[in-house]
């Protein structure tokens, strides 16, 4: 079976878009969570990915759709989740607050967990994927985000993917990231495909939020 894999949305539909368009076939297709905050388009990007993925995790920012003060220190994740609260009505805000922590893929084989596989909001960053080796005794693969940060790895025998983000790339890349993975090797191939950040960056200064969540989208940052 032929997986793809989307991460970190982020609110972003042009970028979401793209990636979509430029998803080569697959079987299915799935998201590792943070559909919303940072960028214009919430509601939107919900309702794409409810269209499009057939197994979605929660996200740190989705899990705080409704309580964005919490995210007060952090002006960029703050004014995100704020439009996100302004902006999901009922049935969607309904929807990302539900979202499972994890999901387990291909009968079993694969976890899929935005952050760490144990400890809620922990990044894992690339340099760190053989950590989580102890928590994949029952799995041939982890499918993580959290970082916005592209990276596959083999693990003790074990795939550990992060497909990168879609809406806010942080390896300074600004081309949206996915990956497909083939769950009869367990291999992924990384992806990137540049979108229309220009449009992206207008949209964010129309809507009111802080320039810099503009501006750090040309940087991939």
């Amino acid at each position: 079976m032929r997986l793809g894999v989307i991460s970190d949305v982020h609110a972003n539909l042009v970028a979401l878009e793209r990636v979509l368009e430029a998803m080569p076939p697959v079987d299915r297709l799935v998201c590792a969570g943070d559909v919303v905050g940072y960028n214009p388009w919430p509601a939107e990007c919900v309702d794409r990915v409810r269209e499009a993925c057939e197994a979605t995790v929660r996200g740190n920012h989705d899990r705080n759709v409704d309580t964005p003060e919490r995210y007060r220190a952090n002006h960029m994740a703050h004014a995100g989740l704020e439009l996100a609260d302004r902006r999901l009505d009922g049935d969607r805000r309904e929807w990302v607050l539900s979202l499972p922590r994890k999901v387990d893929l291909a009968d079993g084989r694969i976890l899929m967990v935005h952050d760490h596989p144990e400890h809620v909001d922990q990044y894992v960053r690339p340099h760190q994927f053989p950590a989580i080796r102890p928590y994949l005794d029952d799995y041939d693969a982890c499918i993580l985000g959290h970082t916005h940060v592209q990276h596959e790895a083999t693990v003790d025998g074990r795939l550990v993917l992060n497909p990168g983000s879609v809406g806010q790339p942080r390896d300074g890349d600004p081309r949206a990231a996915f990956a497909v993975v083939d769950t009869g090797t367990m291999t992924a191939d990384l992806h990137r495909v540049e979108y229309d950040v220009d449009r992206v960056q207008a949209a964010i200064r129309e809507t009111g939020l802080p320039e810099r969540t503009a501006a750090r989208l040309e940087r991939g940052e």
